[in-house]
Formats: C-alpha cells, structure tokens, sequence
C-alpha cells in the first residue's frame, strides 16, 4: 500500500510538472529525496510514459494529420503544412535525441544532486522569465521555420540536466525565437511524442508490471489530460511569469532544506 501511495503522489506530481515548464525530472529527484523513498530508475520512465499517452490522446487529430501529410510529401509529392511540420519534427528530433541520449548514456545519474537541481530550476526559471518578458510575438504554429523548429529541437537535449526542464528549455528557446506562448507550448509537446516513445522502449525492459506501476502511469496520464487543456488555455492571455517565479522559489528552498540538513 505504501508503494501504491508513492506511485500515485509521483504519478500526480509527473502530471502536473512535465507538461508544465517547471521540470518533472527536478520534482521525481526531489521529492524521494526529502521524503526518503526508494525509488527504481525505470519508474521515472514509466511515470512519462503516462504523460505520453495523454499528448498522444490530446493531440491524436493533429498526430493522424502530420503523419498523413508527411506521407503525401514523400510519396505523392503533395505539399501542406502537415506534410511540412512533421518532417520539421523528424528533423528537430533526431539532434537532440542523439545528443540527449549520449549525454544520459555517459552521464546517467550523476547530476542527479540537490544543488544542481536547485541552481538549474533557478538559472533557467530567471532565462524563462526574460525570454518571455522580452520576445515578441511574431511567429504562430502555422508559421514557425524549419531553423525555429530545428533550433527548438536541440535546446531538449539540455533537458538532461535535471532542473532544466525539456519542456521549460524548449519553450523559453521558442520564445527566444519570437514564438507565440500557445504555439510554442503546443510545438513543445509534439516534439517531445517521439522522444519519450522512444526512451520508453529503451528502458522497456527495466519496468516492473504491478500495481505501482499501473497507478502511477495512470494517474500521470489522467493529470497531464487536464494540464495540456489548461496551459494551452492559460497560454492564450497569461505568460510565463508564474512558472518561472515557482521555479526560483523552489531552487531556493531545495537549498534551504539541504544546508538544514
């Protein structure tokens, strides 16, 4: 039972912190840290594996066009935005997923320190603010450039840092890159579909098929279902600014509780 509470408190806090740019892999570190839980290292993996269902779910209409278009591209030789936008992807994709799992795979957990959570949420949460503040908004979805996409796509690999935050650093950078709020977010949770798919069948193998493991994905897709539909809302009149403030705040306290200790 103690397991199944862990699961589903993660499962929540996964929900919630991967979609929104305050970083899930800081939260999934820390949390365990303060509290004191044994956690395996595929379970992070299957924590967003939940959050993939629900971008994949949420975006499924969107998902079917850009696979259309990119077909009739290739094949057909037929030219739409979704034909455009999905070899965008294709291309934004494979940089920072090699970069990103050539970094994981050297590196692995060896940043996985309070301190530097701490120091990345608040450096990061400070350049979120001002890129926000700052860009103006002169691109939408329907209009970004393959060098917008592309450059998004390689600011993710950064996201191994944990505290950087994959969708915190590439929607700041598609704010530095004059990318409205909403479609940046929105360009953000398509490019990370094939990133975590892909990582979830790495660690495939590592997952363990129980009770925690059925909660804690099903808690992160049902909250990450709501998180999606509301930033994308929220993103429409409201910026950055909020997210960006919690993310100091709690650098700031994760090095208060450290020293405390």
């Amino acid at each position: 039972m103690n397991e199944v509470l862990q699961a589903l408190v993660l499962g929540v806090v996964q929900g919630l912190t991967e979609l929104l740019p305050i970083s899930s892999s800081a939260h999934l570190n820390l949390i365990p840290w303060i509290f004191n839980w044994n956690i395996p290292e595929s379970f992070d993996v299957a924590l967003h594996f939940g959050t993939l269902l629900a971008i994949v779910i949420y975006f499924f209409k969107d998902w079917l066009k850009l696979i259309k278009g990119g077909y009739e591209q290739v094949v057909k030789k037929k030219k739409t935005f979704e034909g455009k936008m999905f070899w965008y992807l294709v291309a934004a994709t494979i940089p920072g997923g090699i970069i990103g799992f050539l970094l994981d795979y050297f590196v692995g957990d060896a940043l996985n320190m309070p301190l530097l959570i701490a120091g990345a949420l608040i450096v990061m949460g400070i350049i979120l603010y001002i890129a926000d503040k700052k860009a103006p908004n002169k691109t939408d979805y329907e209009h970004m450039t393959f060098k917008q996409t592309f450059i998004i796509g390689i600011s993710q690999a950064l996201a191994f840092i944990p505290g950087v935050s994959r969708s915190g650093v590439t929607m700041t950078t598609g704010r530095i890159m004059g990318v409205d709020r909403e479609s940046t977010a929105k360009y953000s949770f398509l490019l990370s579909t094939p990133i975590v798919l892909g990582a979830t069948l790495y660690k495939f193998k590592d997952f363990v098929f129980g009770m925690p493991f059925i909660v804690g994905v099903l808690s992160s897709f049902l909250v990450g279902l709501v998180v999606i539909r509301f930033l994308l809302k929220y993103l429409q009149k409201g910026s950055f600014k909020v997210f960006a403030i919690y993310r100091v705040l709690l650098g700031l306290a994760v090095i208060a509780i450290y020293f405390a200790r």
